[in-house]
């Protein structure tokens, strides 16, 4: 049969792939474009173990919410290019759809795989999206968080890193919900380790005096001076380490504490806390 460039255009729009492959699906399945469509998907499965060995370090984090439940995924491409197509962007968020839906766990991909996004699998979803670019493409990991209080969501701006913050309260006033969400934009931009300065271990503590001291000495301190300079460095450490601790990026005269405060206020919850958060940064480790 025939192949015509209206043919190959038309397979091109339906599916993203590149000319040359839509032209040999078509002339491979006698110019039948379901054939020729599923063609390309079975070769973006192929493919991809060719692909295999390549390094996917660029891609695209999503967090979404309902309020009760939220997930957060980091699928990776190879280029910064393929991260900031539309089609690819799409596909992380019907993936972080899928995952919103069902009820499966953290990490467990060939469960993801399998899970049903509008008439398609996850994995049917991945295939079409390896099939349309020709880079090693994996979903890295991803995480759900649930809660019997309220989660909010926040993913910074391009898509390279993410965050999930939770209460313990469910019933979140319309402000509150802003400034949480404001909370989980701290997160992303001062990167804290802990909630509060009583989830700091007196191991860690101990670890971070005895370095604050042997600074100061090295500086010709007297021990009980270095001592003294120790113990402030300590509450220094609270305050960059320490969420509830660090001052407010969008007011630097409150503290995030204040915030919560804040939220608790507004939201008529009195005993208001932050239970956990999730920060994913685009190949980081989970925090």
């Amino acid at each position: 049969m025939n192949i015509t460039p209206q043919m190959v255009k038309s397979l091109r729009d339906k599916t993203g792939a590149g000319m040359a492959d839509c032209k040999k699906a078509l002339t491979e399945n006698d110019g039948n474009m379901d054939a020729a469509i599923e063609f390309l998907r079975k070769k973006g499965a192929a493919s991809a173990a060719k692909r295999a060995d390549r390094e996917a370090k660029e891609g695209a984090i999503i967090a979404k919410t309902n309020g009760k439940k939220a997930v957060i995924v980091e699928i990776n491409s190879e280029t910064d290019f393929v991260a900031k197509n539309a089609q690819f962007v799409e596909y992380a968020k019907n993936v972080a759809d899928a995952l919103l839906a069902s009820d499966i766990k953290d990490n467990d991909l060939n469960e993801l795989y399998k899970v049903s996004c509008g008439n398609n699998t996850v994995e049917q979803l991945h295939n079409d999206v390896l099939a349309k670019f020709s880079e090693k493409i994996e979903i890295r990991r991803f995480k759900t968080v649930k809660t019997e209080g309220y989660v909010e969501s926040y993913i910074h701006l391009g898509n390279k890193l993410a965050v999930l913050v939770e209460v313990s309260c469910p019933n979140i006033s319309e402000n509150g919900k802003a400034l949480l969400r404001d909370i989980a934009m701290q997160i992303a931009a001062m990167n804290p380790l802990y909630i509060d300065k009583s989830n700091v271990t007196a191991e860690t503590l101990e670890k971070e005096k005895q370095i604050y001291i042997e600074q100061a000495i090295n500086e010709g301190k007297k021990m009980e001076i270095a001592e003294r300079i120790a113990l402030g460095k300590t509450e220094k450490y609270y305050e960059e380490f320490c969420l509830m601790q660090q001052i407010f990026v969008k007011d630097s005269a409150k503290k995030v504490s204040d915030v919560v405060k804040e939220i608790a206020n507004d939201s008529n919850c009195d005993n208001l806390k932050i239970v956990s958060f999730t920060r994913f940064a685009l190949g980081g480790q989970e925090k």
